[in-house]
């Protein structure tokens, strides 16, 4: 039960690396085939027109090659951000207003943490439940965290760049 019907049916070209069994072939490629690669870079691509798979080779990247590409990708072309998605300072509440020094620590503890909960600005700024909710509330206001997406903490959506600019300006 590890690829269920609804993912079968959400992804409809399929990979299948080398597997042990025909059964689990059969799991992934709805044949077999899967059991008789020989694994390095070997696989089975299903595309979602074709009825047999077709055998392709996978390359090896290195980590030092993924980033030296991706590096010389972010120098050809300057990023053009979309200005009311990047704009936090046009986002801000009044509410904000009023805890703008209390915000900004709230920004540095998320910043730092890589995510954002209640709970976590409860722990580390030593506040109680209610206010840490609030302060979570006016963060995602500000386009700052993404929203509410039950147990799971909240995404930080600012780098470090925007959160300087926001700490050395006033919230008003």
């Amino acid at each position: 039960n590890v690829i269920t019907g609804i993912i079968k049916a959400n992804i409809p070209s399929r990979i299948a690396f080398a597997v042990t069994s025909g059964t689990d072939s059969r799991v992934i490629i709805d044949q077999v085939g899967a059991e008789k690669l020989i694994g390095k870079g070997d696989m089975l691509y299903l595309p979602t027109a074709a009825s047999t798979p077709i055998r392709i080779q996978g390359a090896f990247v290195t980590q030092r090659e993924v980033e030296s590409t991706v590096s010389y990708i972010k120098n050809q072309v300057k990023p053009k951000y979309i200005k009311g998605i990047t704009d936090v300072e046009s986002k801000i509440s009044p509410a904000a207003k009023e805890d703008e020094a209390l915000v900004k620590e709230a920004l540095k503890v998320i910043l730092k943490a890589g995510y954002a909960s209640v709970s976590l600005l409860q722990r580390r700024l030593r506040l109680g439940y209610s206010r840490a909710g609030r302060l979570i509330d006016i963060l995602e206001d500000m386009g700052v965290i993404s929203g509410y997406a039950g147990s799971k903490p909240r995404e930080v959506l600012i780098t470090e760049e925007e959160f300087e600019k926001i700490k050395s300006s006033n919230l008003s």
